[in-house]
């Protein structure tokens, strides 16, 4: 069975040697010493490791059944959770009004690495009821924040979202549930919806749904959606819990993977709703949700990286199998072990420089999400709304075929369930989809926000990445390995920037069709970025004279592999660009 340790030191490392989180002028960050983080970060590690890893296959195999209405979840899900709760993990960033620790989203970001790579079925339960109250934090009125929120951080209460629909996911403009208005203030809602994750289960005392509807009489299309709460059981004045409400469970989705949670179809059947911030501004609620979610998703995909590779490493360790072309390293025994061939070295190579490379690149992205709010930035809030459609989507794109990569690292025992890697795959696949699946992230990258305030805050990136340049161009030891492949590739993607606007506007479909390349360039220039920072990083560790010199040696040699064999796939995104939309429009519809 597959195994998981928590990358303690990697993540101390992006913390402590890279963002130098203690000596930001954060509200909250000051108190983020090593001591501090590596305290919470072992004890979560603790967690993810001894309760949460051993029930990852537990729930692949046993999945969620459905008997009465009523969703069971897999054996030990339900003691596992309580521990979650019972040791504050579902609460770290929640306001301490509502019985959080108020700790800042980044150390809430940490920990979820650690408790995702373990079992990211599970820890999608919590997941998603942190997002549903910062939704409800940001736009419910007090008098719901005070009855929902507490519970919800407690996770004594769990939390969804209701977008979806039969006939329309990512144009929500043609949802068909409807809100109407009822004398006491409420709303009746009436309708379906699907893929509903942790729409039912059996480990809270009641589920907070946040629920798009449309109210009889709005505007057409997306204009017209608002948002409502509406409780699997109604809540009374005092808090305690009333009647069950008119919404059940019709159906669960037998699905590829993430078998532990359970995805509902959910029906809605004059179910009591409350309105949630104004009328027909429900996608202005919701986004704050599905935001926090894009950057959760962009973890789960490199997490599942994480622990595939972690797996992959100790196989290629222990498997014996030919000799090394340059003489045997295992002469005493039959063979040698699969970690001394090139190719098995390349495979892990990229696997390793991409997981450590995101996980740099998700975690600076929770500091901006955190700089946005405890300091009211705005030049923060517009590069993370920059940056959300490049964590979400090529994170889940290279995520899942890193875990591919680590699955075939064990060659025909990969494909075999008995050794549980391609769990992996299968719950990594389901990252590139949901949450807006990864061609509407590129859509949005390339048609809403390069060109968002006038283009401010990508030109803002650029500038970001030629000041870090220009500031270590003396650096000898940094400039030919770092500097040099970044300054390429920067120069790639803001050759690609321009074409678009220079055949963009005559022809959309010339940028339409390069935005997917687009967003695999940016990624990998943000990744580029985040690997040259490592390595001055680690460089400058070992120059004070740090005591664990291999490891620091081990981040630069994996940033070097990184920027001399990843890093040139912006040439190749950019070929492509440059031929425009005509290769891929040329063929008519019914012509495929």
């Amino acid at each position: 069975m597959p195994s998981y340790t928590a990358p303690i030191k990697d993540l101390q490392f992006v913390l402590h040697d890279l963002l130098k989180v203690s000596e930001q002028d954060i509200p909250g960050f000051a108190d983020l010493d090593r001591d501090f983080t590596g305290a919470v970060l072992e004890e979560a590690g603790k967690v993810a490791s001894e309760v949460l890893a051993p029930l990852n296959v537990v729930g692949d195999t046993q999945g969620c059944t459905l008997e009465n209405g009523v969703v069971r979840t897999p054996d030990g899900f339900k003691e596992a959770f309580q521990q979650l709760k019972d040791g504050g993990w579902t609460a770290m960033d929640c306001d301490e009004d509502h019985g959080g620790q108020g700790l800042p989203y980044l150390m809430h970001t940490a920990a979820q690495e650690l408790l995702v790579s373990a079992n990211m079925a599970l820890q999608m339960y919590p997941g998603l009821t942190h997002a549903a109250y910062s939704a409800l934090r940001e736009h419910g009125s007090d008098a719901q924040k005070a009855m929902y929120l507490p519970k919800m951080a407690s996770c004594e209460w769990t939390g969804t979202m209701n977008l979806t629909e039969p006939h329309c996911g990512t144009d929500l403009g043609l949802m068909r549930t409807k809100a109407e208005p009822q004398d006491d203030g409420s709303y009746a809602i009436t309708g379906q919806k699907i893929f509903i994750s942790a729409g039912e289960h059996d480990m809270a005392d009641n589920i907070i749904h946040l629920v798009l509807a449309k109210i009889p009489g709005g505007p057409e299309g997306i204009k017209g959606v608002s948002l409502f709460i509406v409780p699997k059981f109604l809540v009374n004045e005092d808090g305690s819990l009333g009647a069950r409400n008119g919404v059940a469970v019709g159906s669960i989705e037998e699905k590829m993977g993430i078998h532990g949670n359970v995805t509902c179809v959910m029906n809605y059947d004059g179910a009591k709703g409350y309105l949630v911030g104004e009328m027909h501004k429900g996608m202005r609620s919701m986004f704050v949700m599905m935001n926090e979610a894009r950057l959760g998703v962009g973890l789960q995909g490199y997490a599942q990286a994480e622990a595939a590779y972690q797996n992959a490493v100790a196989y290629a360790k222990d498997r014996l199998q030919g000799r090394a072309v340059t003489g045997d390293e295992n002469p005493d025994g039959p063979a040698d072990p699969l970690i001394v061939h090139p190719d098995i070295r390349r495979n892990l190579m990229d696997q390793k420089s991409f997981v450590e490379g995101a996980r740099a690149f998700t975690y600076w992205g929770a500091s901006l999400i955190d700089r946005a709010v405890r300091n009211n930035n705005e030049d923060a809030d517009g590069l993370i709304s920059l940056m959300t459609p490049v964590i979400k989507g090529f994170l889940t794109d290279k995520g899942f075929d890193s875990a591919v990569a680590a699955q075939q690292v064990y060659g025909g025992h990969g494909y075999i369930e008995e050794w549980g890697m391609s769990q992996f795959a299968r719950d990594a696949r389901i990252a590139m989809i949901y949450e807006g699946a990864n061609g509407v992230q590129a859509l949005d990258l390339v048609g809403r926000k390069l060109g968002q305030d006038g283009g401010k805050h990508v030109m803002a990136f650029f500038e970001m990445v030629k000041g870090f340049i220009k500031d270590n161009e003396d650096n000898a030891a940094l400039k030919a390995d770092f500097l040099d492949p970044l300054k390429a590739a920067s120069k790639d993607l803001q050759a690609a920037g321009m074409y678009f606007m220079q055949h963009g506007m005559k022809n959309p479909n010339h940028a339409l069709a390069g935005s997917y390349d687009f967003m695999h360039m940016m990624g990998h220039v943000c990744l580029g970025l985040m690997w040259a920072r490592m390595g001055k990083a680690a460089m400058e560790a070992i120059e004070a004279g740090a005591a664990d010199v291999e490891f620091y040696q081990t981040k630069i040699a994996t940033g070097q592999y990184y920027m001399a064999r990843q890093l040139p796939a912006t040439a190749m995104h950019l070929a492509r660009i440059n031929t425009g939309a005509d290769p891929v429009m040329a063929l008519q519809a019914a012509h495929f």
